[in-house]
């Protein structure tokens, strides 16, 4: 069976609690919703456990709303709370990949401990080593129909016929504006910046691997599988 069709078969001996890492345009969602299907993880993101913990009018997401709307970030204290009721609910059972958490050390640390009292452990930090010029390529080539927004690339990924959505048949086409070379080179230093203490701490912790984020999705995807296996056996 093929990595990318996924199966939820594959049933874990343990939960698995996994985090991603890998800057914008390695892939990290793609492969989320791989490992999803196949081990019935749940993927947990940031802003996406704002935005419901708002929406549900918890003691955290009010306290959550009182400042996104104030323009102010939201404490570490309050995004811990909303993580901790979240892994509360039956669907994470399995396990949890989490995305966009931790971003420095004292966030690891705190998420360490919140881990600990709820007897659960980090089972793998994976970082998805790119190589930045071939991400700078990658990322600016991109581009989509403007009617479906099926998506495209300039070498990659070009229609069958030259100016012609395979999806839908449209002409036009367009380009996010963000995603050109000096936009993304500037991502990518952002990234390797903020993420150079997270990649130590959990070196240090010996619970970091790293895949080559360049590859196929299918070889990336048994990768990962491979590491959520060995980790929950």
């Amino acid at each position: 069976m093929s990595a990318m069709e996924g199966s939820a078969t594959d049933t874990l001996t343990r939960p698995a609690v996994l985090i991603l890492l890998g800057p914008p345009g390695a892939g990290k969602g793609t492969q989320a919703r791989l490992l999803e299907a196949r081990f019935g993880l749940v993927q947990l993101s940031t802003g996406d456990l704002l935005r419901a913990a708002v929406a549900a009018g918890t003691e955290a997401g009010k306290a959550a709303q009182a400042v996104m709307e104030a323009g102010g970030l939201v404490p570490d204290s309050v995004v811990l709370e909303i993580l901790r009721d979240r892994l509360a609910q039956p669907d994470t059972r399995a396990g949890v990949i989490l995305d966009g958490f931790p971003r420095t050390a004292g966030q690891a640390e705190a998420l360490d401990a919140l881990l600990s009292a709820q007897g659960l452990g980090i089972g793998a930090v994976i970082s998805m080593e790119v190589d930045d010029a071939a991400m700078v390529a990658r990322v600016a080539g991109r581009y989509s129909c403007a009617s479906c927004g099926e998506g495209y690339h300039e070498t990659f990924k070009l229609p069958r016929q030259s100016g012609v959505c395979d999806q839908c048949g449209g002409t036009a086409f367009k380009h996010r504006a963000d995603d050109n070379a000096e936009t993304v080179q500037a991502r990518l230093s952002a990234y390797h910046a903020q993420t150079a203490p997270l990649i130590a701490y959990y070196a240090g912790r010996g619970v970091l691997q790293t895949v080559d984020g360049m590859a196929a999705i299918d070889a990336i995807a048994a990768e990962l599988g491979a590491i959520v296996q060995t980790v929950t056996a």
